[in-house]
């Protein structure tokens, strides 16, 4: 917004009431600068009555609205002042923002489209469509926009880390598998990029050859709780579930709500005969995520080696009840295309 020296300001607001909605529109840029906003609202909805498709103004009060999270009228706003100069890069993108609070994914991702048209090196943008894509399971999309934003940066790491789930979440196994051997050639300190090649060693049974660039996640980041995790239950494949404990302790340490990591936990901890102690794991599951129907069968399957039938068979009732309330839970998630502008 561009805004005034406060000694030309009131000159400029008499210049204002003789209609001119530049004049307006300025004057109100200033007033929203001093947060004066009912102020500035009230110029902007005045320039816009002499001048309906006055893109300032309606750039100008729309991005007002949307800063003070008042998104419903914001959206309008914005939308007419794309329509009125369409080929504005930031009206499109503050426009996408906006309709993604409003849950409007789809159109949110159109306007991204194209604000990315008329900006294509913006990489920025494209990490932003790519994590969407994916929200939204447009896989395949993700990984187009993730290999885009790779050619324009290939010093960037994250781009790397985006463009793996990308692929992997498309279905293209080869792809990801290519990038993340890229990725731990690329950047051998990164804990993150040695993760990411162990796992896809795994997933090709490779598994000896995973163990090395686990350590090193581990050794280069032992805040990050992907490494931990997956090497404890490598360890629990290989029947050494005592051995695992430690590691998925460690992953829940570095994050407290990882619900997988604790039902591993508990399931190492029952294959030790720590039984409370798997309850307790479980117990932790449960309070984290209620609706869960995998957490109530583990504790059904505890209970009833502790010979508490009544507590197993109540436990393994809620769990199939809890999977017929939630059946979406144990699907496994499937990508769709981006549906075609009608």
């Amino acid at each position: 917004m561009k805004t005034f020296p406060a000694a030309i300001l009131a000159p400029l607001l008499i210049w204002a009431q003789a209609g001119d909605p530049a004049a307006l529109s300025g004057a109100a840029a200033q007033l929203a600068g001093e947060k004066r906003f009912a102020e500035a609202e009230e110029l902007w909805r005045r320039a816009l009555n002499l001048a309906p498709g006055f893109v300032p103004a309606l750039f100008n009060l729309g991005y007002m609205h949307f800063s003070q999270q008042e998104f419903a009228k914001a959206e309008p706003l914005l939308a007419r002042a794309a329509q009125a100069n369409p080929e504005d890069f930031n009206t499109r993108f503050v426009l996408g923002a906006t309709l993604l609070k409003l849950n409007r994914r789809i159109d949110a991702l159109r306007q991204w489209r194209a604000a990315l048209a008329r900006n294509p090196g913006n990489v920025k943008l494209m990490q932003i469509l790519c994590i969407e894509y994916s929200k939204g399971r447009y896989f395949r999309e993700a990984a187009e926009i993730a290999a885009q934003a790779l050619r324009l940066r290939p010093e960037d790491a994250n781009l790397y880390f985006l463009g793996i789930k990308a692929y992997q979440d498309s279905g293209d196994d080869e792809a990801a598998f290519d990038l993340a051997a890229k990725a731990a050639a690329k950047f051998p300190d990164s804990g993150r990029a040695n993760f990411e090649y162990a796992f896809q060693l795994q997933k090709l049974q490779r598994v000896e050859e995973s163990l090395p660039f686990l350590k090193k996640a581990m050794a280069a980041e032992p805040f990050y709780e992907e490494p931990f995790f997956h090497y404890g239950e490598l360890l629990m494949r290989q029947n050494r579930s005592q051995e695992a404990i430690p590691y998925l302790r460690a992953a829940i340490k570095n994050r407290p709500d990882y619900i997988a990591a604790r039902m591993a936990l508990a399931k190492a901890l029952l294959n030790s005969r720590k039984e409370r102690e798997a309850i307790a794991e479980v117990e932790a599951a449960i309070g984290i995520d209620a609706k869960s129907p995998q957490p109530h069968l583990l504790l059904s399957q505890i209970y009833f080696r502790l010979g508490d039938e009544e507590r197993a068979r109540e436990a393994k009732e809620r769990s199939l009840r809890l999977r017929r309330e939630n059946p979406a839970l144990l699907e496994a998630v499937q990508g769709r295309p981006f549906p075609e502008e009608r």
